[in-house]
């Protein structure tokens, strides 16, 4: 491990390498174990350097940004954490555009499209994740997409630095090229149109309405579970099931929105799995529907 750590020092700050560093305050979940190396990088240099690293020396890494789409063990992630957050979250406005870096958080980013007048992330303002973090899953909500808005992307994939263009970019339901490629994503320009102010916060204003009166977003989560069945909708086959409000160990279903499953005190990560997998096989005996799990489960 010794050895490791100095081989990061040569291209990381020292204040940006930590070592057996508790996961669970950077997930949304408030659930996870330590990392054995967590890494804040800084600069795209120090990604590149730590992501070198882990390939010369074999150990695995994770890249982990506001962890609000994640469920990581209680025994916490063997190799590596690269967290993209507040030390990575530069960001600029030119014209229509902005350029960020995948640390800075989505409802930050729609707040400074609001601050421009330009509208079209609107959608965003209540989703609890990092830019990079939306791009890699394609995060949507209200109808939106942020694959709708992205112009850009530059990424790393297998060791070099790479940039697609909007057309060479495929978006399904959360999922997106870079998915399937394994990249780290670096940095996004988003393309926005102009509009009046009190337009584009009316919308804000009544998104955020609907997600404080309809999700449980006062409690620890990970937003929704499950992908949205064709042809239903996952909270109500659950609730339909009898299962709201459904306790095993620190896990609830939420009472607020049965597509929730909240962390109301100590929950463990093997709480959360036990929950699911009741939950899908309820539903599947019940309306012959499955589940697809929307949350990613690390380590």
């Amino acid at each position: 491990m010794s050895d490791i750590i100095n081989q990061l020092k040569k291209g990381i700050a020292e204040d940006n390498i930590k070592i057996n560093h508790s996961l669970a305050s950077y997930t949304t979940f408030k659930i996870g174990g330590p990392a054995d190396i967590f890494l804040s990088p800084s600069k795209i240099e120090e990604i590149e350097w730590a992501l070198e690293v882990a390939k010369k020396e074999d150990i695995n890494y994770y890249v982990l940004g506001n962890g609000s789409n994640v469920l990581i063990d209680d025994q916490g992630l063997r190799g590596m954490v690269i967290y993209l957050g507040e030390n990575y979250t530069d960001v600029k406005v030119n014209g229509t555009n902005i350029t960020a870096q995948s640390g800075v958080s989505l409802k930050e980013l729609s707040l400074l499209a609001l601050e421009n007048n330009l509208t079209g992330l609107e959608f965003a303002v209540g989703i609890p994740g990092t830019l990079g973090g939306g791009v890699y899953m394609n995060a949507g909500a209200y109808g939106g997409q942020l694959g709708d808005a992205i112009e850009e992307v530059v990424c790393i994939v297998q060791g070099n630095i790479k940039t697609y263009q909007k057309d060479s970019i495929e978006f399904g339901y959360r999922s997106s090229t870079f998915q399937k490629e394994g990249a780290v994503i670096l940095e996004g320009v988003v393309s926005l149109d102009k509009d009046k102010h009190t337009e584009i916060k009316k919308l804000m204003d009544d998104f955020t309405q609907r997600r404080e009166d309809k999700q449980p977003v006062e409690m620890a989560s990970a937003g929704s579970v499950f992908k949205r069945p064709e042809g239903y909708y996952a909270g109500k086959l659950i609730q339909d099931s009898g299962l709201k409000g459904h306790k095993i160990g620190g896990a609830q279903v939420s009472t607020k929105h049965c597509g929730f499953i909240v962390n109301i005190g100590n929950a463990s990560s093997n709480d959360v799995k036990k929950m699911i997998q009741y939950i899908q096989q309820t539903v599947k005996a019940k309306f012959g529907v499955s589940l697809e799990r929307e949350l990613r489960y690390l380590g």
